[in-house]
């Protein structure tokens, strides 16, 4: 019988358990509205975590998707690991952040909350009061000065209201980021989430992540737009051997390397492709890891990330 990724759990150090596999919802544009449909057959194809964040502009069609499955008894809430992220441009009020995330998901808590970026900028609004997007951007100021403050802020909500948050973490942290917050956090990061795939393995910020008991979360594991990784000679290559799509090849390799993997897409069959955990050998993932540290490639760069550390932007 084929090992399924959605039986697979991993264990953050604070003994709370995450599925190894989980569902992204960063779709954007004409994507967001069949966010809705993808999620249910996710869930009902065996998924139990949801990634999503404050800024994804996802959370509605999610909240839909959960009514729709609690009230037709699919799962019910606490079968269920679900993340959130506080981000542009909530950084300094990640109280707000969280609430507005509950409110849309219609839920009582997250089990994870994340920084989404290493960047603290404050919130700016228009004369009407309303948040303003297009202002309120990520800057290497904010980057300099206020990150920390930002995770501090997330540090304290955490332990205010244990009721609605149950872990904390952060996402896009490189290890010069990650070694500047553990000198100061009282709360270290359970998580820490990265793009990361066989063309961009970041074996420098695994080691550090893995030698402070920080598990990782690999986020673009196909990519990006046009899925490219899927062309990958060696992942081909692997995924003609095991009789397994290239798709099931990209999150098993993250799995088996011990790393919780959130693949996004709203195509039913690519979605179910990833829960094939294909039985990728230390000889395979070497082989996968080594193509990227010959061929580096990031696919998520915006410019505005060039300062974040990272050996590979």
């Amino acid at each position: 019988m084929t090992e399924k990724a959605t039986d697979i759990q991993f264990t953050f150090y604070n003994g709370q358990k995450i599925p190894a596999l989980g569902f992204g919802t960063a779709n954007v544009g004409d994507r967001a509205p069949p966010t809705k449909e993808a999620l249910k057959i996710a869930v009902k194809a065996g998924y139990r975590h949801i990634d999503t964040a404050w800024v994804y502009q996802t959370e509605d069609y999610i909240g839909e998707a959960l009514k729709e499955l609690f009230e037709e008894g699919v799962v019910k809430r606490e079968d269920l690991f679900i993340t959130t992220k506080v981000g542009t441009p909530l950084y300094q009020d990640p109280e707000r952040s969280l609430n507005e995330s509950l409110k849309k998901l219609g839920i009582d808590y997250v089990d994870l909350l994340l920084q989404h970026w290493p960047y603290g900028s404050e919130p700016i609004f228009d004369k009407d009061g309303q948040l303003d997007r297009t202002k309120s951007i990520e800057s290497k100021d904010a980057l300099n000065k206020d990150y920390i403050k930002s995770y501090q802020r997330i540090e304290k909500l955490y332990k205010e209201h244990p009721e609605k948050v149950k872990s904390i973490g952060v996402s896009n942290y490189s290890v010069e980021f990650l070694e500047n917050l553990l000198k100061v956090a009282e709360v270290k990061p359970v998580n820490n989430q990265i793009e990361l795939h066989p063309h961009l393995p970041q074996k420098d910020v695994v080691e550090f992540s893995e030698k402070n008991g920080i598990l990782l979360t690999a986020y673009s594991p196909v990519g990006s737009s046009g899925a490219p990784n899927l062309e990958i000679p060696i992942v081909k290559e692997l995924a003609a051997k095991y009789n397994v799509t290239a798709n099931s090849i990209l999150t098993s390799y993250h799995i088996k390397e011990g790393r919780i993997v959130i693949p996004k897409s709203i195509n039913e069959q690519r979605i179910k492709d990833a829960i094939v955990l294909a039985p990728l050998t230390e000889e395979d993932l070497q082989k996968l890891s080594e193509f990227g540290e010959k061929n580096p490639k990031r696919f998520i760069a915006p410019a505005w990330g060039k300062d974040l550390g990272f050996k590979v932007w």
